[in-house]
């Protein structure tokens, strides 16, 4: 039997209880899961299981990893866009006639916005632009995963079309010129389906007190590895820029990093990523949140920490500029606040390693500030390799090279108005000096 994806990507999902998938009501019995292959060369494989018909798996099996290319040029194209809520993603299939290699090749495509909160039923038209292409981990071959951006028909982007306005900021010569990167850290947590508990979890009750989960091993402190390493290798059979993986604070949730990523490019990674952690929960029977903070009580929240740096961060001096950098973040806290996720307040509380939303800090190696410096760059007065575990080596290169975290955006935040708003706010915008004054007195800054 043809096998559709790379062979050296294996998953085995749903090997305990509340993993597998419970067959929907009316469904016949059918249950939908993943299982590794029994073969030498093994990949990621769709299985449909059945305890109504022994017939019918098979071929189920046999048509969902069925290898196109013999037979046609033809490709598939998912073209993926975020939804009405600002989180929500959609998607839908295309055939494409050949191969392609850039999303110029590929034609713009409409949906009914009325569906997904993105028009009015009277005019309920919504184009969809082509913008990245990313190989495709479920159907393999030549087949395509396309982020794609939305506007109406006129061409003009819709409210919810975050990256249009990133890509403006990117495009500015300033911010080419500093050749942004980011290192961004996606924290979620996995629920049982129905009772919507974190995995591992029992229903209705709580595990231990939280200490012996964070990068844990064994069946009674990590729960869910099978869908973190099945999402891992997804990235990068994807092509995602996708730099490690770790299980977080509170069990049944898990993190992964994203970057060194350049620019717009970090949105795209992040959304896409998240769109192949969705596809994988779905199919393991799991339920995804990105909640930033899925469960009230004395246990950690769920951000998406991101660090940045720029060119002149990464330069001798470079510790000069990030500071120049906090002094600028600390003046628009409350827009940045603003658009660093929904239900933010219930996360940056000033406990479980996060700062007050009400109040900018900074430090070195300090986590519970808004912004942390590592403690290296600090001592040296100058830019520095980062020797930080948690960020698996985001920035290091054959350069020496220098960052600052941003602790404050939630697990929810849109990577496009995040890493744009960074970036626009520490290389576009300017203070004025009586504001930089009173800014760099109150936070203890010399610039």
């Amino acid at each position: 039997m043809a096998q559709a994806v790379v062979p050296a990507m294996q998953c085995q999902v749903g090997v305990k209880a509340a993993v597998r998938a419970r067959p929907a009501a009316g469904a016949g019995g059918r249950v939908w899961g993943v299982r590794r292959s029994g073969r030498g060369t093994s990949g990621f494989k769709v299985m449909a299981l059945s305890t109504a018909s022994t017939g019918v798996v098979p071929r189920l099996e046999q048509l969902l990893n069925m290898d196109t290319k013999p037979y046609t040029d033809k490709i598939i194209a998912e073209y993926i866009w975020v939804g009405g809520s600002g989180i929500d993603i959609r998607s839908k299939s295309r055939t494409i006639s050949k191969p392609v290699e850039d999303p110029s090749e590929l034609p713009k495509w409409n949906y009914d916005g009325s569906s997904t909160g993105q028009a009015p039923g009277e005019d309920s038209e919504v184009i969809l632009y082509p913008q990245a292409i990313f190989k495709d981990p479920f159907r393999g071959g030549n087949n395509i995963l396309v982020i794609c951006d939305t506007y109406t028909p006129a061409g003009e982007p819709i409210p919810t079309n975050k990256r249009h306005r990133a890509a403006q900021i990117f495009s500015d010569p300033k911010v080419v010129e500093q050749v942004p990167w980011f290192g961004i850290e996606q924290e979620y947590t996995l629920l049982q389906t129905d009772v919507n508990w974190p995995l591992g979890w029992p229903v209705g009750g709580y595990p231990g007190p939280q200490g012996p989960y964070y990068c844990a091993v064994g069946a009674d402190k990590s729960f869910g590895r099978d869908i973190s390493d099945a999402h891992y290798k997804a990235c990068l059979y994807a092509g995602i820029n996708i730099s490690g993986t770790n299980g977080e604070v509170m069990p049944g949730q898990w993190e992964y990093q994203v970057g060194p990523s350049v620019g717009i490019e970090a949105g795209d990674h992040i959304w896409i990523s998240r769109y192949i952690l969705e596809r994988i929960t779905e199919q393991a029977g799991v339920v995804l949140t990105l909640d930033p903070k899925p469960i009230q009580g004395d246990w950690n929240g769920a951000g998406c920490h991101t660090n940045y740096s720029t060119k002149s961060m990464r330069e001798d001096g470079g510790f000069e500029l990030i500071k120049k950098a906090i002094l600028n973040l600390s003046l628009r806290h409350d827009l940045h606040i603003s658009a660093y996720g929904e239900g933010n307040e219930r996360r940056l509380t000033g406990k479980h390693e996060t700062a007050s939303i009400d109040t900018f800090s900074w430090g070195v190696a300090n986590r519970g500030c808004s912004i942390r410096v590592g403690r290296d760059t600090e001592a040296k007065g100058k830019v520095t390799r980062i020797r930080n575990p948690k960020l698996f080596s985001f920035f290091t290169s054959s350069a020496p090279t220098g960052y600052l975290e941003d602790r404050r955006p939630a697990s929810n935040m849109d990577p496009y108005i995040v890493t744009g708003l960074l970036a626009e706010t520490t290389i576009l915008w300017e203070p004025t000096l009586e504001a930089e004054a009173l800014a760099a007195k109150k936070l203890a800054l010399k610039c």
